[in-house]
């Protein structure tokens, strides 16, 4: 087990924190999402993926950022509902974080530091994906381009 990743610590869009802990023994798809982006469609298929393989042990998390050209508007307060009524969204929403630069949440540090990128340890736009094994072990790293769709044989692969 990945100690470090189950140290780390996440809020609700209402503030209550959340171990990650709490997700020990579930393959996780963390992705930093927003709801004005031109990839929010990818809400669809991520919830997509959620529904069709929860029970296998598959968890989307989502980090609502808007570090990006201020593509995410929405105040924690009503973040769930919106992605609720505009893209059908079920899966966990936390409260906004920054992904990039000293402020960083613990989480996207981490996360980076173990899966590099293109343009070194940095997110480079939304709905960056990074796939976390059961065991917390940080395994692969999608950018933005990448639709969900695309990575469902390696899920499904995770999942044996």
């Amino acid at each position: 087990m990945s100690t470090e990743f189950y140290a780390l610590w996440v809020n609700t869009p209402q503030g209550r924190e959340v171990s990650l802990a709490d997700y020990k023994g579930k393959t996780l798809l963390i992705v930093n999402t927003a709801t004005k982006c031109g990839f929010a469609p990818q809400f669809e298929g991520l919830e997509d993926l959620y529904q069709r393989y929860k029970g296998a042990g598959l968890v989307v998390l989502g980090f609502p950022c808007n570090q990006f050209s201020a593509q995410e508007p929405e105040p924690n307060e009503t973040m769930e509902a919106v992605c609720k009524l505009n893209f059908g969204v079920n899966f966990p929403l936390f409260e906004k974080v920054l992904v990039n630069g000293a402020d960083a949440h613990p989480l996207f540090k981490f996360l980076k530091s173990k899966l590099g990128g293109w343009f070194g340890s940095r997110v480079k736009w939304n709905f960056t994906k990074f796939l976390v094994s059961a065991e917390g072990k940080p395994l692969k790293r999608w950018g933005p381009m990448t639709k969900p769709e695309a990575i469902e044989p390696y899920i499904k692969k995770v999942l044996g």
